[in-house]
């Protein structure tokens, strides 16, 4: 994930994680910088970076970000500059590098002035709301905030819709995909790649015909197969676990063979 973080006369940009500062009057240009895909703080190197007034304020806006995020991760590329900051500059700093910026991915957070904008993806609906609320409770009334925070759609979401309940054929009592499942692996494996930071899991399951034993060992053997033709397609197999878990995890009755044709599938599921 990233954030940005801009002051006029005055500027700090964090990138890779969530940052903020407060502005002071209009002269030079506000950095920008954008962080990976991915939730905010979760790995990767938070970078600050831009013009500060003095060592005092650096030292305050680096010292905030390694207790939030750890110091093995903060990268300090903040400069010195003859550059006028607003009053009480650093507490609006502290304020707004607060804990539940870590929960911001895909984002940037802007102070042009005393504008102060957040963008990016949050998980549900009253987080985004609650964000920048808190962020204009924190500043004094001169702030105005602008939340372009929008809702995330969840990434196993995504990953069930381009499912949309089909199922991954192969043949009878083998490992072997059919050709009729290329192309929905084709859609799979497109889908998962723009989910660039994500791990997956490929899970085999049969009905319960047979011996357990033999389910199991086929149904990891038929979730292989999928991550085979998946890292073919250019997937980094480190990002794709499998397991087999043969009969044990039915979705539909194993008394009616339309029941057992659904229990036989390949799950995809989105992992951290």
């Amino acid at each position: 994930m990233a954030l940005v973080l801009g002051l006029v006369c005055g500027s700090v940009a964090l990138a890779q994680v969530a940052s903020a500062s407060s502005p002071a009057p209009p002269s030079s240009s506000s950095p920008a910088a954008a962080l990976p895909s991915g939730g905010t703080g979760r790995s990767g190197p938070v970078v600050a970076s831009g013009t500060v007034p003095d060592e005092a304020t650096r030292a305050a806006v680096i010292g905030r970000l390694r207790e939030l995020y750890g110091a093995d991760r903060v990268v300090d590329q903040l400069s010195l500059g003859s550059v006028v900051a607003p009053p009480q500059w650093r507490d609006h700093v502290s304020k707004l590098l607060s804990p539940a910026l870590k929960q911001v991915s895909h984002g940037q957070l802007a102070i042009q002035g005393q504008t102060v904008e957040i963008r990016g993806e949050v998980p549900n609906e009253a987080l985004r709301q609650q964000l920048a609320s808190d962020m204009a409770q924190s500043l004094n009334p001169t702030y105005t905030v602008r939340n372009g925070l929008r809702v995330a759609v969840q990434d196993q979401t995504v990953v069930d819709q381009a499912l949309a309940n089909r199922i991954v054929e192969f043949e009878p009592g083998s490992a072997v995909l059919r050709p009729a499942s290329l192309p929905l692996l084709d859609e799979m494996a497109a889908v998962m790649a723009r989910l660039k930071d994500r791990r997956f899991e490929v899970i085999g399951h049969t009905d319960a015909d047979g011996a357990r034993p033999a389910n199991v060992s086929l149904s990891l053997a038929r979730a292989q197969a999928v991550k085979t033709y998946l890292t073919g397609k250019g997937l980094p197999a480190d990002r794709i676990a499998i397991s087999g878990m043969g009969p044990d995890q039915p979705v539909a009755s194993n008394a009616t063979e339309a029941g057992r044709a659904r229990n036989r599938r390949i799950e995809f599921r989105v992992g951290s």
